[in-house]
């Protein structure tokens, strides 16, 4: 695929996201949200996460279309808290063929419109604060009030705990070798 001089104005087309668009949808976030540049979210991007939403909340996920090609997806939802009712944006996905010529523009402005809509009066999103682009996007559209997340990990393969359930199913394993009846011999 060559890609489109980026002066040039592209025919983006953002339209509910159907059935046939949930695996290039994952295969597409499968290439953008990689466990070397974000390792938080490597791990809870799947296809679950695409199918879930659009079993859940169909009308928040939406896809762009360049030319009949996938250029990039939003999946959204709505929080009912109280008296408050909140947009969240989980994911936002745009192919490196089509970044920076409008297609998360036109999809989180579409977004933004069917959450109002749908009587959201605030709106959220997240994303890892090393992703300087992303956070100057938000930022440019509109989101502000920045916080950072601490996120903390612990290896359990490491804990004192794994190592005793291991060893004790291999106990188990091997007693159960031992305990295992034999076959008669046919003569």
């Amino acid at each position: 695929m060559t890609d489109p001089p980026k002066d040039q104005s592209l025919p983006i087309a953002v339209r509910d996201m159907d059935i046939n668009d949930l695996a290039p949808v994952y295969h597409l976030g499968e290439s953008l949200f990689t466990s070397d540049l974000y390792p938080y979210i490597y791990r809870t991007w799947d296809q679950w996460e695409v199918i879930g939403l659009y079993n859940t909340d169909p009308e928040y996920c939406l896809v762009a279309e360049v030319d009949n090609q996938l250029a990039g997806f939003i999946l959204g939802t709505i929080i009912n808290k109280a008296s408050w009712t909140y947009g969240y944006i989980i994911w936002l996905g745009v192919s490196p063929a089509f970044q920076r010529r409008g297609i998360a523009d036109r999809l989180v402005d579409k977004l933004v419109e069917r959450m109002i809509d749908d009587g959201a009066r605030f709106m959220m999103v997240d994303t890892d604060p090393e992703n300087i682009p992303a956070v100057k996007f938000f930022t440019r559209k509109g989101f502000g009030n920045i916080r950072k997340h601490v996120f903390l990990s612990m290896n359990l393969s490491k804990h004192e705990y794994y190592g005793k359930l291991i060893a004790y199913e291999r106990e188990k394993a091997e007693r159960a070798v031992w305990k295992r009846p034999r076959r008669p011999n046919k003569s």
